[in-house]
């Protein structure tokens, strides 16, 4: 069997450590009843300015399909976190607003995101998060 390159250990080893902290990201944000990728979904959705994006751009911005995005929003809808809306100007495209009830829980939910985040990264210097960053900006 051939060895892995330098290159192919890091991309495995980003990989591997990416579902990890998912995972970790998953339980933590549990306690308000989303994961962390429909956390991040809330996140595109409050940065907006009417907290309104079109179904593809929340999709590209998670880097999802648009069939997984709206997979993923089904449920957000049904416990009123997100509303769908017909685009006024085009009824083939669909958006989705954040509701008041979903900013409510984004902020609650980014209470927990930074106080895990700051747990978990507790260990690291600013120069090292900051080098890693870097890194993966080039990726």
């Amino acid at each position: 069997m051939k060895q892995l390159t330098d290159a192919m250990l890091l991309l495995t080893n980003l990989n591997l450590a990416s579902i990890k902290l998912n995972k970790k990201l998953d339980r933590s944000l549990g306690v308000h009843g989303i994961s962390f990728s429909e956390y991040m979904a809330l996140h595109f959705l409050a940065e907006q300015p009417s907290h309104t994006m079109s179904r593809i751009a929340l999709a590209e911005a998670l880097g999802m399909t648009a069939s997984g995005v709206t997979r993923m929003l089904n449920p957000l809808e049904k416990i009123h976190l997100i509303e769908k809306q017909k685009n006024p100007r085009d009824a083939r495209v669909s958006l989705v607003q954040l509701s008041d009830t979903g900013v409510s829980l984004y902020a609650d939910a980014s209470v927990t995101f930074k106080h895990f985040s700051e747990h978990l990264l507790s260990d690291l210097r600013q120069y090292q998060m900051e080098s890693v960053l870097d890194v993966l900006k080039k990726l």
